[in-house]
């Protein structure tokens, strides 16, 4: 599993990891009941504290994408299709919403903005 940290990033470590965890499962390369590195293993290794790692799998497991056996350690769920989907559209629902404030701050029309998202979709 590769996870690469930005500390100089203005998101928070778990943030990150989480993310980049997900971004994993979605692709297929953590399939359902892949075991994840021990909340110890991965602190070693990303040279971050356990804490941040165990908050991260914390984080995965209330939404859904990871489950906690004790004793045995963090699997990734069979999770719902759906459920990532959703999840998805609310990721870009979010950055469209940015992209549209960031356009209307600059003083671009709603059309024009509405021309350059269909131009982008053509592209």
């Amino acid at each position: 599993m590769r996870i690469i940290i930005n500390n100089s990033s203005m998101i928070p470590i778990y943030e990150q990891l989480a993310d980049q965890i997900k971004t994993l499962i979605r692709r297929g390369e953590l399939k359902a009941n892949d075991n994840l590195p021990s909340v110890r293993a991965l602190s070693k290794e990303l040279k971050i504290s356990a804490l941040t790692v165990k908050k991260a799998y914390d984080s995965l497991e209330a939404e859904g994408f990871t489950a906690t056996v004790h004793g045995k350690g963090t699997y990734v769920a069979a999770v719902n299709l759906q459920l990532f989907l959703e999840e998805q559209k609310k990721e870009l629902e979010a950055d469209l919403e940015r992209a549209v404030q960031k356009g209307r701050s600059y003083g671009i029309s709603d059309e024009d903005i509405r021309s350059l998202f269909e131009l982008i979709l053509e592209g």
